[in-house]
């Protein structure tokens, strides 16, 4: 029935798509499901991936997403949100339930005892490191005008293209590359990288 959706859309058609499947998906069609699922998972993973920094994670924290947008697909509305940007939200949020959760952190322990690759002695200096980086990261973030800090946020924690960011910030496309190229090379000098 939707073996047409399995061939890449143009970016153009891709939200027509989505919003079909999802709507199929709200009345039970799992074949829907499994296109979505094979048209999202790899940038909704990669969302993931960059919030929690561990593949075991991104992989439980998407699954429970598609559990979640399987079992809420009928309150999706399309007026509000592409579907693309409804998953990730979805993704976003179990992935700050997953940090904030106790479950995790025997998971953590069993992985931090599991790493023969890194020495004892080096993991406080590369947390150090990283902190330290993390911070000048913040502080040169913390100098972008709020139209460029907002777009350059949709676009690499949601993960959002510079199309669905273009639409959620209803600035139009040109507008939005330019933020973010902008953006980026503000940060590229303030950080030195």
């Amino acid at each position: 029935m939707h073996d047409n959706f399995l061939v890449k859309p143009t970016p153009e058609k891709a939200q027509e798509v989505q919003r079909e499947l999802m709507s199929a998906m709200a009345v039970g069609d799992r074949q829907a499901f499994e296109q979505l699922y094979r048209l999202t998972s790899p940038r909704l993973f990669a969302v993931a991936l960059r919030m929690l920094r561990r593949h075991a994670w991104a992989e439980e924290v998407l699954h429970d997403s598609y559990i979640t947008a399987w079992n809420r697909a009928g309150s999706y509305n399309p007026a509000l949100s592409s579907p693309m940007t409804w998953l990730t939200h979805i993704v976003r949020n179990r992935a700050i339930d997953w940090m904030r959760g106790s479950d995790n952190q025997l998971d953590e322990l069993d992985d931090s005892m599991g790493d023969n690759d890194a020495s004892d002695n080096d993991e406080p200096l590369q947390r150090l490191q990283q902190d330290s980086e993390a911070k000048i990261l913040a502080d040169c973030l913390a100098h972008l005008p709020a139209e460029q800090r907002q777009s350059l946020t949709l676009a690499y924690y949601q993960g959002l293209s510079h199309g669905e960011v273009s639409s959620h910030l209803q600035q139009p496309l040109g507008t939005i590359k330019s933020w973010i190229r902008r953006a980026l090379e503000h940060l590229k000098s303030c950080a030195d990288l």
